[in-house]
């Protein structure tokens, strides 16, 4: 029998806090902390029970994790280097729509 994969479409999902959490292995403190400081969710809204994250979200906050991990980095730093990486992909991905290489 053919193994058989079954998957999500993440642009359609979308976590609540606690699932975000558990799912990147951080507690929903770090979670509250990151999007209080700006560095997470654009509009997080007062009440926490109505925060809601998208896929994008859900690799912002795993490149967040990594970067203060691995490089000891601090919050905010972590955070503008992640906002580079994400300009970064957005040019990269222009540039390829245009028809031009990268590499």
């Amino acid at each position: 029998m053919a193994n058989e994969y079954i998957g999500l479409r993440l642009d359609d999902m979308r976590l609540t806090l606690d699932e975000c959490a558990a799912s990147c292995m951080v507690s929903r403190e770090w979670i509250v902390e990151h999007v209080q400081a700006g560095l997470l969710l654009a509009e997080p809204g007062p009440d926490l029970a109505q925060w809601s994250f998208d896929s994008r979200d859900l690799v912002r906050t795993r490149r967040l994790i990594e970067l203060e991990q691995t490089f000891e980095a601090d919050p905010a730093l972590a955070g503008l280097v992640a906002d580079l990486i994400d300009e970064l992909e957005r040019l990269r991905s222009r540039l390829h729509r245009a028809g031009v290489s990268t590499a």
